[in-house]
């Protein structure tokens, strides 16, 4: 099933989405269907100036609206991907993301593909009004289902592969959500606020509500005092801080409630082919860059049930020694709340920050 529809998606591979590294698509291997043939590998690049490269960030899910991607079509490459989206999905992703219903948009089995896909388009516009921010890219990471973007960006996987997982993956997120009631918070706390301490008495809140097993955890690390917290709906009642605001997500990712949905990333992780980033991508898990192609399988299903990591992995990216200048910054996809954390992060990288706007209308 996977390789028919890669082959029926393939589309001319865009330089922009891998900067030469890999094609868009490509057919499956004669001598081991479905996996497709090995990449050619290009020689390392040498070290770069830090002053003179960049950073792309790719967003994840709750950065959604209807109307993103409008304008991005006169790119190149941009109406193939929808177009192989289309094959690949069974629904029209394009007319969602433009005129939504929003209430289908909102839907993770929806919204995740429709994210993955407008942040690559993202990608195009700024290959071709900034080409030197994709060629000095030397690092990327991505928010949750981000992460599957910055990969197809550096070459560890392709376009149409990675999106039958994003696919995959948030068809199991949703299922899982639809097992329990549960939601994701935003909270800003104050200084030394006891997340954890906040997060027991919340389940025990829920224990006397009858709710057996209760689940309530910090599923996003955003910037110094600000968190996400998921878990079952009833939780919402006794979290007190500064400031919450609910997520608009159907359930409580990146928590155990998602442990159904780990099995079937897993599986379909089997049958595609990754490959080593062609530069540094960073993990949601651990903050960590990936090292090999067994990493990569392996992390992105703990991220399904592993707290995201945002912060640490800022300050990995950015981490230098003082005076060294910091790379150009790009925000690749609908939305700027990564810029918001970046600011909240380090304020002297957030500076050099840009977002790739998803919205312009074509001339």
């Amino acid at each position: 099933m996977l390789s028919s529809l890669v082959c029926r998606a393939s589309v001319r591979g865009p330089v922009s989405l891998t900067r030469g590294l890999v094609s868009l698509t490509r057919g499956p291997s004669a001598d081991s269907p479905p996996f497709p043939d090995a990449a050619p590998r290009p020689p390392r690049r040498p070290a770069k100036n830090p002053g003179g490269c960049s950073v792309l960030l790719f967003p994840g899910q709750g950065s959604q609206f209807v109307g993103m991607g409008r304008g991005l079509l006169k790119y190149p490459n941009v109406r193939e991907m929808f177009s192989a989206a289309r094959e690949i999905l069974g629904y029209d992703l394009l007319s969602l993301c433009l005129d939504g219903p929003e209430e289908e948009l909102r839907k993770t089995a929806r919204c995740q593909p429709a994210l993955f896909v407008t942040s690559l388009a993202a990608l195009e516009r700024l290959n071709v009004e900034n080409p030197k921010a994709v060629e000095t890219c030397v690092a990327a990471a991505g928010f949750s289902v981000g992460e599957f973007a910055a990969l197809v960006f550096s070459g560890a996987m392709d376009f149409a592969e990675a999106l039958y997982v994003v696919k995959v993956r948030a068809e199991a997120m949703q299922r899982a959500a639809e097992l329990v009631p549960s939601g994701m918070l935003s909270v800003v706390g104050r200084p030394q606020a006891q997340y954890k301490h906040a997060c027991v008495q919340a389940k025990e809140h829920c224990r006397s509500l009858g709710v057996e097993e209760p689940v309530c955890s910090v599923a996003n690390y955003l910037f110094p005092d600000g968190r996400v917290i998921a878990g079952h709906q009833q939780n919402s009642r006794r979290l007190q801080f500064v400031r919450t605001q609910p997520l608009p997500v159907s359930g409580a990712f990146h928590t155990e409630l998602m442990e159904s949905a780990t099995e079937p990333l897993r599986e379909v992780l089997r049958q595609v082919e990754v490959r080593r980033p062609e530069i540094n991508v960073y993990s949601n898990v651990d903050g960590k860059r990936y090292m090999n192609e067994s990493h990569v399988r392996r992390q992105l299903v703990k991220q399904l049930v592993s707290p995201v990591k945002w912060e640490q992995t800022l300050h990995e990216i950015f981490e230098r020694t003082q005076g060294t200048k910091f790379p150009h910054t790009y925000e690749v996809g609908p939305g700027k709340q990564l810029g918001a954390t970046l600011q909240r992060c380090n304020r002297k990288a957030f500076t050099t920050y840009a977002q790739v706007d998803v919205t312009a209308h074509e001339d």
